[in-house]
Order: C-alpha cells, then sequence, then structure tokens
C-alpha cells in the first residue's frame, strides 16, 4: 500500500525533523510513504481572511489528490478511534483493493471545507489542538504502530 501524506508548511525544527525520519525509515518496511510539503500562506493579520488562505492552501492540497485514492482529513471535529481500530481501517483498505492512502494536515488554521468535503473519512487524534508541525509525527507514529498491530509484531510502548 501507499500512503501519501499532504502537509501544509515545512518543518524547521530539527527535532521533529529527525522524528519524522526515524519513523519514515522504520516504514519503508511496510509501506511506501511519501510526504509532500506544500507551500503555506502567510498567517492572516485580520480573522476575515482566513478563508481566503484556507482557500489557497485548500487548492494546492487538492491539487495532489488522485481520484482513485482514499482521502483522510486530519480534523479536530472528526472520528476518534483506537490505535487497534485504525490499524483495522488500513488493513481494511489494503484487503478492498485501495492502494493509495491521503492523509491531509492542513496548515495552523486548518483545513478548507473544500478539503475537508473532498475526504472519505475526517480523522481526530483529540478534541485538543495540536500544532500542525507535531501532527505529522503523530500521524507516522501511529501508521508504524497500525502496522506493527496488522503484522502482529511487538511494540515498544
Amino acid at each position: 500500500m501507499k500512503i501519501n501524506i499532504i502537509c501544509v508548511g515545512k518543518i524547521k525544527e530539527k527535532y521533529l525533523v529527525d522524528a519524522i525520519k526515524e519513523y519514515s525509515k522504520r516504514l519503508k518496511k511496510y509501506i511506501k510513504l511519501s510526504i509532500i510539503e506544500l507551500q503555506d500562506e502567510k498567517c492572516p493579520r485580520n480573522p476575515g481572511e482566513e478563508e481566503a488562505v484556507k482557500a489557497v492552501e485548500g487548492e494546492r492540497i487538492l491539487s495532489r489528490i488522485r481520484d482513485e485514492g482514499f482521502v483522510v482529513a486530519l480534523a479536530i471535529e472528526g472520528r476518534q478511534m483506537k490505535s487497534e481500530e485504525f490499524a483495522s481501517f488500513i488493513s481494511e483498505k489494503a484487503v478492498r483493493g485501495v492502494s493509495c492512502i491521503y492523509f491531509i494536515i492542513g496548515g495552523s488554521i486548518g483545513l478548507d471545507t473544500r478539503v475537508l468535503n473532498r475526504a472519505d473519512l475526517k480523522l481526530s487524534f483529540s478534541h485538543m489542538t495540536f500544532p500542525h508541525q507535531l501532527m505529522r509525527v503523530i500521524l507516522l507514529e501511529q501508521i508504524y504502530r497500525a502496522e506493527k498491530i496488522i503484522k502482529n509484531e511487538p511494540y515498544h510502548k
């Protein structure tokens, strides 16, 4: 299976870059992984400008999604899953012949409505808000954990 993570913004913090590299390396054994970083827009000065910024970022995101992929948008209002449920979700997609899952991580002000509407699933990792840069690490860790669960391999907690 191929997993594409489409995310807005570039990671600058070395500790996050190192964690992303580590989980990406671990995942090579299980899946074909692609992380697609898209340019982020400057944070709007006025709340009324937020929708315009999300629209520009949303257009960039949508341009990278192919029709045959299953799209998962990370959104605070989305469905929450336990790690075992997430593993079952990924496994079930593979069994059903889904060749690619797109995970979408928006920028600092969230995702455009068009992206949320395009998503086949909205997924939430918590009701809490996390920095979008950190979400990349959390998502990679959970994908890695899911692959270990699917393969019935031990994972140190």
